[in-house]
């Protein structure tokens, strides 16, 4: 982070749109060049949220500087859709659940057995259980009915769908939702490594904010 920043010296100023500080350190990173560096202008902003949660709002903080915004009305930009910021993930294996420590081994064997599909979700910064079904199938309904339910009658502004070495069935769910939703703006990604530990491997996941 301070190498980085002493590399772009020349900028006006720095926005740090950031990991969530509950699951990383680098706000704390952040934090510290800043103290080193008093002579850059740096400001920044925890997203409380990872991948492409964390990407949306990247992208609307750019959009901003590319419309000429001044350094306080990106800040609030990014702010503002960090306010509105959701991000679920559907897991299609317990195991690296269990690994985390999140759930019993005895969970994680039964589970396996009746196709237990959790549905994890940032809140408060941190990878939180929301809910459970069975099948994939179903699992992604539901996360889908969620996004509605979160929505609260607004429309989607942009969305993101991210997965774990499943890309066919990524771009089946974003498929999905701009079918339903009528996104105007859908990102494909792979998860961050952070998240990918959390989630394992065939996981989905959805990063949405509705419109104001």
């Amino acid at each position: 982070m301070l190498s980085t920043a002493k590399n772009i010296r020349e900028a006006d100023a720095i926005v740090n749109v950031l990991v969530s500080s509950k699951i990383s350190g680098t706000i704390a990173c952040a934090q510290a060049a800043q103290e080193r560096l008093p002579d850059i202008t740096m400001r920044t902003v925890d997203t409380f949220s990872s991948s492409m949660g964390l990407g949306l709002v990247v992208l609307a903080a750019a959009r901003a500087v590319a419309a000429g915004k001044s350094l306080d009305e990106v800040v609030a930009v990014a702010e503002d859709v960090t306010s509105r910021l959701h991000l679920l993930f559907v897991v299609d294996t317990l195991e690296y659940l269990h690994r985390g420590g999140r759930i019993t081994g005895g969970k994680r064997m039964l589970g396996t057995a009746l196709q237990i599909k959790p549905i994890l979700h940032f809140k408060d910064g941190l990878i939180q259980p929301l809910s459970q079904t069975r099948t994939k199938r179903k699992a992604i309904a539901q996360m889908l009915d969620i996004a509605e339910q979160r929505l609260g009658g607004k429309k989607m502004a942009e969305a993101a769908i991210v997965d774990v070495d499943v890309p066919e069935e990524g771009d089946k769910v974003a498929k999905m939702i701009e079918d339903r939703f009528s996104v105007p703006l859908i990102h494909r990604s792979g998860v961050s490594p952070v998240v990918g530990t959390h989630v394992g491997p065939g996981a989905i996941g959805l990063a949405f904010y509705a419109e104001t």
